[in-house]
């Protein structure tokens, strides 16, 4: 992994000097330099304020920083940044300067002139202790303030009947409601998250597959911040990459999410491969959307008996989602429940693609009118679940002592030695 590298040199000359040995190091990521003290503090305590992962690793000092005399600045650095290791830079690199350097909280000295050698071994020392000290204070690897996020897994009968728009605004309600929400587009060759959002992106789902420490930093890299506060992992663009999810990479992208957000909706589309019966067995609560015709009821009573039979999920656990619900069709929620033998939600989304059109033609459904009748249902439903009070205790019987049955067993079905 690239070590973060913020120089603060006042000097023009000493900035391209510094900048240009930085970027020839190996694994180094230089951040743009600082020209002073302030700037220096203020921009380490806006990082530390979103994450103590995302403070560089090392920084480096010029002598002839200001307005706050280089050790000064030095020893606030170390008192309020403690995981970030400090690098003197110098043209007085004798023993006396060495150990009031070390006294303040230096982690190393370097002479100036600068040379590559020199200031490679000393950034890699430092690197090395500032990623230990993170590791020491818990911040190497995944965190979560509290006990774990809730994940909530939202799949479709079949295609069209709903399951991303559905997945998209719980999501939102759960961030409006002031609660840190990421939305996972596990729908691998065919999701529309990114469509629906309108968002350009170059990472996603398929970048994290092969990593084995999703540490947060890791993680962020691959998010999308969208305008509206959610935090998107997206579908591949290339939908053959969807391959390179199994479903031991979606249990750990889950996890990591989880443990990093309050709420964690994941839209796992209409087709079951590893990676999506991975997350429904994990998830707190698993939805599955229908419409109330015929063809999307057989194809939910179909998905609720082939979770069974997989032991992914059983079909009490499974709550149903009715959209496009009008009060004259001839099937009407209960009896679906019926049929499906699943759990029912109290709220059926209303039939009224009318209000809907434009903003999904338009990639902007997080704008959707708040006066809309099926956004008003779809965020009735997100307090039905519990995505926008307090987190309920985790139910039990989700299927996580399980462990890998139920992906194996569509793995061994789909190579035909099930």
């Amino acid at each position: 992994m690239a070590t973060r590298i913020l120089p603060a040199v006042g000097d023009a000359d000493a900035v391209r000097s510094v900048t240009t040995l930085l970027s020839q190091l190996p694994d180094a990521e230089p951040v743009a330099p600082v020209a002073d003290s302030t700037q220096l503090v203020d921009t380490l305590a806006r990082l530390a304020a979103e994450s103590v992962d995302e403070l560089p690793e090392v920084v480096i000092v010029h002598e002839r920083i200001g307005p706050v005399p280089a050790l000064e600045l030095i020893r606030e650095v170390a008192l309020r940044f403690p995981a970030v290791g400090v690098i003197l830079v110098t043209s007085d690199p004798g023993p006396g300067l060495f150990q009031a350097a070390m006294d303040y909280g230096a982690r190393g000295l370097v002479a100036l002139p600068l040379g590559y050698e020199e200031l490679a071994s000393r950034v890699q020392a430092v690197a090395q202790w500032s990623a230990g000290v993170r590791r020491h204070l818990g911040s190497g690897g995944d965190v979560f303030t509290g006990v774990g996020g809730t994940v909530v897994t939202v799949s479709g009968a079949k295609g069209g009947v709903g399951t991303t728009l559905t997945a998209i605004q719980l999501a939102l309600a759960a961030q409006a409601s002031g609660r840190a929400t990421a939305l996972l587009d596990m729908d691998l060759q065919a999701g529309d998250v990114a469509s629906f959002l309108d968002v350009q992106f170059r990472r996603s789902v398929a970048d994290l597959a092969a990593i084995t420490d999703l540490s947060p930093r890791v993680l962020a890299d691959a998010v999308f911040r969208h305008d509206s506060g959610l935090a998107l992992l997206l579908a591949p663009g290339e939908g053959e990459r969807g391959e390179e999810v199994t479903d031991r990479a979606a249990r750990q992208i889950i996890g990591a999410l989880r443990r990093r957000y309050e709420v964690v909706v994941v839209d796992c589309g209409a087709q079951l491969g590893g990676a999506g019966a991975a997350a429904v067995e994990m998830a707190d609560t698993a939805l599955l959307v229908t419409t109330p015709d015929v063809v999307a009821v057989r194809g939910a009573k179909r998905a609720v008996r082939m979770w069974d039979r997989l032991q992914i999920r059983k079909a009490e656990e499974t709550t149903v989602v009715v959209n496009r619900h009008t009060r004259g069709t001839e099937i009407q929620p209960p009896l679906i429940q019926r049929i499906t033998g699943t759990a029912l939600a109290a709220t059926a989304v209303p039939a009224n693609f009318k209000e809907l059109q434009s903003a999904v033609d338009a990639g902007r459904v997080h704008e959707l009118d708040a006066r809309s009748t099926v956004k008003q249902a779809l965020w009735a439903l997100a307090g039905e679940l519990g995505l926008v009070t307090a987190p309920a205790e985790p139910r039990k019987g989700h299927g996580r002592l399980r462990g890998d049955r139920g992906a194996a067993s569509l793995r061994r079905r789909r190579d035909g030695a099930g």
